[in-house]
């Protein structure tokens, strides 16, 4: 913020003036402070009037951008407690209670996030294999790799202290369909892939890495401008939109949802396998331009 003055004659108009980014070009959002005042006079306007600039401004930037007002002030206010909360108990709990949460969250997440996908290991099936090491019998050898797999990806996000980066996103990757993709494991695919039941045409071969240098530019630019939250959202949906793997987009994705939302101070999600049509509708919805549930649905779940 700051002071701006027009003069006509010996008249003095005051403002208290914000400049911030519309499109392609800035806009100008004003508050008339008054004229001919003294310098006491505008400090006291100025301190007056600063609450009335920072809600057109917000106000203006609601109404010129969508994702501006995808979350309510109200959700807003009460992930922000979550966070805090989060935060909290990060700091104070006992780090033998910590890691007994992870285990318990990765089981979880592993059993849930494979389930989506088609794996037919129960939960007690994903604790047998990823804790006591218990190869449940009549499941194939991929579905062993796979659930074993995504626990190894987890850990390393995780342990993982960088940036949302292209080499991160291809490690996971790699570290989840290294014995079942093997060559393709960590790379963009090189082949059309097709969704069952989905419309939309997922990119060409060729344009991936275009699209996903295109996401992570938007990332970078984006990340701090948005709540972290609808941030986290975005990513998601465009990055699943994309496709950028020949299989385990989805498990990727969930993946660096929450790595996004950890990284912001926020507790994991783990999205259910009931919850696997809404969660799909919720992606839908962003192809036809509403992201609306999807970050619904997030919110739900930090909550």
């Amino acid at each position: 913020m700051y002071r701006e003055t027009a003069k006509r004659g010996k008249r003095k108009s005051h403002y208290l003036v914000e400049n911030i980014r519309s499109g392609s070009g800035w806009k100008k959002i004003k508050v008339y402070l008054g004229s001919n005042l003294t310098e006491r006079e505008l400090k006291n306007r100025i301190a007056e009037k600063r609450k009335i600039l920072e809600e057109r401004v917000k106000a203006y930037l609601k109404a010129s951008d969508p994702l501006r007002s995808l979350i309510t002030d109200r959700e807003a206010k009460e992930l922000e407690s979550v966070r805090k909360k989060h935060q909290e108990y990060q700091k104070k709990a006992h780090p033998f209670e910590k890691k007994q949460y992870y285990e318990w969250f990765g089981v979880q997440f592993t059993y849930n996030t494979s389930a989506i996908e088609g794996a037919t290991l129960s939960l007690l099936d994903t604790k047998l294999l990823l804790e006591d090491k218990i190869v449940p019998k009549g499941k194939s050898i991929r579905e062993i790799n796979e659930v074993q797999n995504h626990k190894e990806a987890f850990d390393y996000m995780l342990s993982y202290k960088g940036s949302l980066t292209r080499s991160f996103v291809l490690s996971l990757h790699k570290k989840l369909m290294h014995n079942i993709l093997w060559k393709q494991a960590g790379k963009f695919r090189d082949v059309q892939v097709y969704l069952p039941g989905v419309d939309k045409k997922l990119p060409k071969p060729e344009e991936v890495p275009k699209e996903f240098k295109k996401l992570m530019l938007w990332h970078a630019h984006n990340k701090n401008r948005y709540h972290p939250v609808v941030a986290a959202a975005y990513y998601h949906a465009a990055f699943e939109s994309i496709h950028p793997f020949r299989d385990g987009n989805g498990r990727v994705g969930r993946l660096i949802l929450n790595f996004m939302l950890r990284k912001s101070g926020f507790p994991m999600i783990d999205i259910k396998y009931r919850d696997r049509r809404k969660y799909y509708e919720g992606l839908q919805a962003y192809d036809r331009g509403n992201l609306r549930p999807l970050a619904e649905m997030i919110i739900k779940y930090i909550k």
